[in-house]
């Protein structure tokens, strides 16, 4: 079993079930009411935690360069 998206595997699970009964209309129903469900959550797309991670540790890299650059002017001071 995939855990590394179990809607995918849940969507894949309730297909290959829906296949196997004569409710064909059943699957179109049941996948707008658990779209439906899941767009109330406020979800977002690994892709788009992806670029967010790498802007933050961009960021972060910035920030240690900046800190590390006001601790040697501050070490100037006489």
């Amino acid at each position: 079993m995939d855990e590394a998206n179990p809607l995918e595997n849940l969507r894949a699970r309730l297909a290959e079930a829906l296949r196997n009964s004569p409710a064909q209309d059943v699957e179109k129903n049941l996948h707008a009411l658990l779209g439906a469900f899941f767009e109330r959550f406020d979800l977002a797309a690994r892709e788009d935690l992806e670029v967010h991670k790498k802007l933050l540790e961009q960021a972060q890299a910035k920030l240690a360069a900046l800190e590390a650059r006001v601790a040697e002017l501050e070490a100037r001071k006489p």
